[in-house]
């Protein structure tokens, strides 16, 4: 399949924008345009404009095309030291300023990161004094989100995680029920989550919280949408607020980088200590 030329990945973004209001223009080009390349491959599309034009006439279609292009690998306990420093460090020096802690998940993909905060909180003991909201750009993959469930294969790999996270200990199985092909999450654990469409492209700040987790989600966007999404992140957070971010990624270009200071290098927090 030859190059996808700039002109038509502007001429695509543009098509979308106009008919179904998602803006990808200030996407990072080269992923955006293998993530194209992908959808022209499986679906066996011959061209960006037959693509377009497919997606101009076939709304249904688009759902499937924004599940290709936004980003959804993710796993329980991705980066398990993150997931320490949280226990230990982070949500104790949260609990500190206020018993009852509003977390958002930006960006909350098909859940995972989720259940490991619910995880993590009711073996803290703070579930109950805790409300997540879990946002997402894409409608079906919030609704496999509240599906709770997860095939053998991939909790094969969240039990890995887990245990590292967990100094050696097992256990993640206690927090799932056994069903066919995979496993479902106990339902009690997500009673406190919020899940809602949100685009962190184009929304509003809607709610304020204590924590905020946008990981792996900025370094898919260009220097100028990662400024725009870090404005709204900064204004969602309280003040003294903590922002976790992907371990790939840096706020060190950003132009509201002033108004946090690192709480960890290594795992990517900030406080927010400036309106």
């Amino acid at each position: 399949m030859k190059e996808i030329e700039i002109a038509e990945v502007r001429s695509l973004t543009e098509s979308v924008k106009n008919k179904y209001g998602y803006d990808f223009s200030e996407y990072a080009l080269s992923s955006f345009k293998r993530r194209v390349s992908r959808v022209l491959e499986v679906h066996k599309i011959d061209s960006v404009s037959s693509l377009s034009q497919r997606l101009q006439n076939d709304p249904e279609y688009f759902k499937f095309f924004l599940t290709e292009i936004t980003v959804n690998v993710t796993e329980m306990f991705r980066d398990p030291s993150f997931w320490r420093i949280l226990r230990d460090q982070l949500l104790p020096e949260l609990l500190k300023v206020s018993p009852n802690l509003k977390i958002w998940h930006a960006g909350c993909s098909s859940g995972e990161e989720v259940y490991s905060m619910a995880i993590v909180l009711k073996e803290l003991g703070i579930l109950e004094n805790t409300k997540i909201f879990a946002t997402d750009i894409d409608h079906d993959i919030i609704k496999n989100a509240q599906n709770r469930f997860c095939k053998d294969k991939a909790f094969e790999i969240n039990k890995k995680n887990y245990e590292s996270y967990n100094n050696g200990n097992g256990g993640l199985e206690n927090y799932f029920s056994k069903i066919a092909e995979g496993y479902e999450l106990n339902a009690n654990l997500i009673s406190n989550v919020s899940y809602k469409e949100h685009n962190l492209v184009s929304g509003d700040v809607f709610s304020k919280f204590d924590l905020v987790l946008c990981r792996n989600v900025l370094i898919y966007f260009n220097q100028s949408l990662q400024n725009k999404v870090l404005t709204t992140l900064h204004k969602s957070l309280f003040k003294s607020g903590m922002l976790a971010i992907g371990s790939k990624e840096s706020l060190i270009w950003c132009e509201d980088m002033s108004k946090f200071t690192t709480i960890s290098s290594e795992e990517k927090v900030y406080k927010k200590i400036a309106e």
